[in-house]
């Protein structure tokens, strides 16, 4: 999809953009959170996941994927299952370390136990991963390659591979 670094940030950028706000209105309504709150705290917390998984997308997870899903591709030419395997190692690794984010900031919020640190990151990363993986495959992932290459993205560039 994107050609150059710049289309790259913009692509990760709205596709990190749409994740983030949606699985953080998922999280605030999963942990009753979402009528406690007032909008001003919702967009606070909203803002500070999106740095800290926009962070994580550019320098961590977004170039890990990218090697292990075309090494996973290596011997296909086919778009569909190299899109399919970077979105997948994507949602594995966001999942992963965006619960360790939730589950430190829980933490913060009510408290932290140490006896129940490896369950409670384990319910996070279930609960997250559950609507991540469906989320991305079936509606942002293709939403935000339809905005990418209608609005973002150079003409005679959409023939270009990933």
């Amino acid at each position: 999809m994107p050609t150059n670094k710049k289309e790259s940030l913009q692509f990760g950028f709205l596709m990190c953009f749409g994740m983030v706000l949606v699985m953080t209105i998922y999280n605030f309504y999963l942990h009753g959170t979402i009528h406690e709150m007032t909008f001003m705290e919702g967009v606070l917390n909203f803002l500070i996941a999106f740095i800290v998984a926009f962070i994580l997308d550019l320098f961590i997870v977004g170039p890990t994927a990218k090697k292990v899903a075309f090494k996973l591709t290596a011997r296909t030419s086919k778009k569909l299952y190299k899109i399919l395997a970077i979105s997948i190692s994507m949602v594995i690794g966001m999942a992963a370390l965006m619960s360790m984010f939730g589950l430190v900031t829980m933490s913060l919020h009510s408290g932290f136990h140490v006896e129940t640190v490896v369950t409670d990151y384990l319910t996070i990363f279930g609960s997250n991963f559950i609507l991540a993986l469906p989320l991305q495959l079936v509606v942002m992932g293709p939403l935000v390659r339809f905005l990418f290459t209608k609005f973002i993205q150079s003409p005679g560039a959409a023939s270009a591979t990933v």
